[in-house]
């Protein structure tokens, strides 16, 4: 009987949201979504932008998954999916049951991931919770544990990068060139993991209110260094993208 008690005493544990953006233009490219982003990140990358989602997010208000639905349900048919981004979404084990939720409304779901949950992530490959799977290569994987602070092995992004090229759903993987961190060698070593995938996307560096001040006052690659990165990169992909921020003077 206690023990009986005891269940019916648990509480259904809500995926934090942290904020809602109804609807974007951006964030799935060719795509109208809505964008959830979500707190939390197992990884420190010294030039993260997002450093309150990290260490400050317990203080920031939470918006509730059921307000969430109800005002996705009937947008459904004029929106074409719904992002999640963070942060690193896969650190919460309530993601499954909030994409279930999704599926069971019709809505499509581009997932932003640094790759590192690799069991996870082939899970919700597994159960068709995902259509759409954006990846963060950051640098070579041998170098990880020490950029990132972050225990995790080589064959983690391996794996995680093998599960989502065998999928059969669509993905980008991309990289953000930060001076300093990722050079041209660094790209190429990249470029030779990931050689053969769809989609490529090289992502200018924003330096303000980075994680570590080091990179505060790092001067992006400039438009024409970028482009030179994209002419490295391009014979070994189907297709390249730059993504160039605009960037004050």
């Amino acid at each position: 009987m206690q023990t009986l008690r005891r269940q019916k005493q648990v509480k259904k544990i809500d995926l934090p949201i942290a904020g809602f953006e109804k609807l974007s233009l951006i964030d799935w490219p060719g795509k109208l979504c809505s964008t959830l982003i979500l707190p939390g990140c197992n990884f420190r990358c010294p030039y993260c932008n997002n450093g309150r989602l990290i260490f400050d997010y317990i203080s920031l208000p939470i918006i509730n998954e059921d307000e969430i639905i109800a005002t996705l349900h009937p947008r459904i048919g004029f929106l074409d999916g719904v992002c999640i981004t963070g942060g690193e979404p896969l650190v919460h084990r309530e993601l499954f049951a909030f994409l279930g939720r999704l599926k069971s409304i019709g809505a499509k779901v581009k997932l932003d991931t640094n790759g590192s949950y690799s069991k996870r992530l082939k899970a919700l490959i597994m159960r068709k919770f995902v259509n759409y799977i954006s990846m963060d290569v950051k640098v070579q994987p041998e170098r990880y544990q020490e950029t990132f602070h972050f225990k995790i092995t080589r064959s983690d992004i391996i794996e995680s990068i093998q599960s989502i090229r065998r999928s059969g759903i669509d993905y980008d993987f991309k990289t953000t060139m930060v001076p300093g961190l990722v050079t041209t060698e660094d790209l190429k070593d990249i470029v030779k993991l990931l050689a053969g995938s769809k989609r490529f996307v090289l992502q200018q560096f924003k330096p303000s209110e980075t994680i570590s001040e080091d990179f505060i006052d790092i001067k992006p690659y400039s438009a024409s260094e970028m482009e030179q990165f994209r002419d490295v990169a391009s014979p070994y992909f189907g297709e390249v993208q730059l993504k160039l921020l605009k960037l004050k003077n």
